[in-house]
């Protein structure tokens, strides 16, 4: 068992480490002297860069500030809904919230929020762009009009089965199609498998123009673009005649769910008209950022303090834990990676101080095992099995206020705010991590480290 413990023990070190390194600050420029030793260097967070097989990936591990702290562009834009049938509207409006997400995307903004909202007959999206600060720039990327057009691979050999390669603009030709023939696409599920599908049904005289194309290109791929930018290519299987077709793939529900609302951005677009736009400084900026910073570090030492003082030995490996938790909160802040916002600043600070809450009462716990007259790791291992329910339960709660808070589901009854949401979801990491720590780590640390004598 004490292998185990061990082996557990080396793990915590590890993640650490890792966290700790993912973790670094960001243009730190690090210069000391020790005897012979002379470090001169600029201290940066790692990137993971992926360039193999025709797949490309980056991921830089740094912290992204919301509109608030890094200052950038605010528009809002209203949906002209008059041309639409009253009982398609919502789903029109969603349609062009991800055409315009997909677009901020694409344009490579940092973090950027946007949101629906319905009042009433009034249908707007909101585009919230930190760090962007070229609102020409800006509003000429998100309002112009969605481009949907069905492409053909230009080389035989890029559309033969098994070596389809990914279409862009340059190695593919329009066939024709685009989506003012497109009538509707929505998510359907097969009859035999049950897997998400997309199915498509274009106009009258789309369906001619698509049931040509199919029968030129059975058994090559049929690319789909959205403003010039590739969705799907799924491979044309047969001649389709009526009009209606099914993208197949290894879909998920939602990913089946977003094709679909794509392509009825692209075949019913919705005007739209920026009613308001807006470049707002850094209102909150590096001075706030610097005040929470050190709130949270004044906090952070209070708390240190106390639970050495109350707990001794045991309370500075609390600490220790508590210090894991915070270089493994921050960690998966930019991993995620979480725009912080000052709310969100906020719950993370208040998650320091809930995530020794689990660590009090299982000191608690001991003690009381101890006045009962249990040997100190009999009593130990009795305080985490008898405190567990009450943590469970505590943070249960919590991480369920959490979820309303964020509402994943975007339910238009729960809260959307992005200032709102980046508080829930910091604090729902801040406790999780606190689960980890308060029980698996701190025991861990116990285990391995502690010893009567020394409390």
């Amino acid at each position: 068992m004490k292998h185990i413990h061990i082996r557990l023990f080396i793990v915590i070190i590890f993640l650490t480490l890792f966290a700790g390194v993912l973790s670094l600050p960001e243009e730190y420029h690090l210069v000391f002297s020790f005897g012979p030793i002379h470090v001169d260097r600029m201290i940066n967070p790692p990137t993971i860069e992926y360039n193999k097989f025709g797949i490309s990936w980056k991921k830089q591990f740094k912290t992204h500030l919301g509109l608030d702290l890094s200052g950038g562009t605010h528009i809002v834009l209203e949906a002209d809904m008059k041309d639409i049938q009253a009982q398609d509207r919502l789903n029109a409006l969603e349609s062009a919230r991800e055409v315009i997400d997909r677009r901020v995307n694409f344009y490579g903004v940092s973090e950027p929020i946007v949101q629906s909202s319905r009042v009433n007959d009034l249908y707007r999206i909101i585009v919230e762009l930190p760090g962007v600060s070229n609102m020409d720039q800006a509003v000429e990327t998100i309002g112009q009009t969605a481009k949907l057009e069905f492409r053909e691979f230009k080389e035989a050999k890029d559309a033969t089965p098994g070596a389809f390669v990914i279409p862009f603009i340059e190695n593919t030709l329009p066939v024709g199609i685009t989506g003012k023939e497109l009538q509707t696409a929505s998510l359907v599920f097969s009859q035999q498998t049950s897997e998400p599908q997309v199915s498509l049904e274009f106009t009258s005289e789309g369906g001619k123009k698509f049931a040509d194309v199919t029968k030129k290109l059975i058994g090559k791929p049929l690319a789909i673009f959205l403003d010039n930018s590739p969705l799907t290519w799924p491979r044309v299987n047969t001649e389709i005649s009526d009009g209606k077709a099914v993208i197949t793939g290894s879909f998920t529900r939602d990913q089946a769910k977003t094709l679909s609302l794509q392509l009825r951005a692209g075949s019913l677009p919705v005007p739209v008209s920026i009613i308001e736009k807006k470049t707002i400084g850094a209102t909150l900026g590096q001075e706030s950022v610097a005040k929470s910073i050190r709130a949270g570090l004044v906090g952070l030492v209070i708390v240190l303090v106390f639970m050495i003082l109350q707990y001794g030995y045991l309370g500075f490996l609390a600490d220790t834990a508590l210090i894991i938790y915070g270089l493994i909160s921050f960690s998966i802040f930019r991993a995620i990676p979480v725009t912080l916002t000052l709310p969100g600043i906020a719950g993370f600070i208040l998650s320091v101080g809930m995530a020794v809450d689990s660590n009090i009462l299982i000191f608690e716990r001991y003690k009381e095992e101890l006045r009962h007259g249990r040997s100190w790791h009999v009593a130990m291992e009795l305080g985490f099995g008898k405190a567990w329910d009450s943590i469970r339960d505590a943070n249960i709660t919590t991480i369920i206020t959490c979820l309303i808070l964020y509402n994943p589901a975007g339910w238009a009854f729960l809260p959307s705010s992005g200032l709102v949401r980046g508080f829930a979801l910091t604090l729902l990491v801040g406790v999780v991590v606190s689960l980890f720590t308060g029980i698996v780590v701190t025991r861990t640390l116990i285990r391995v480290l502690y010893r009567k004598g020394k409390s």
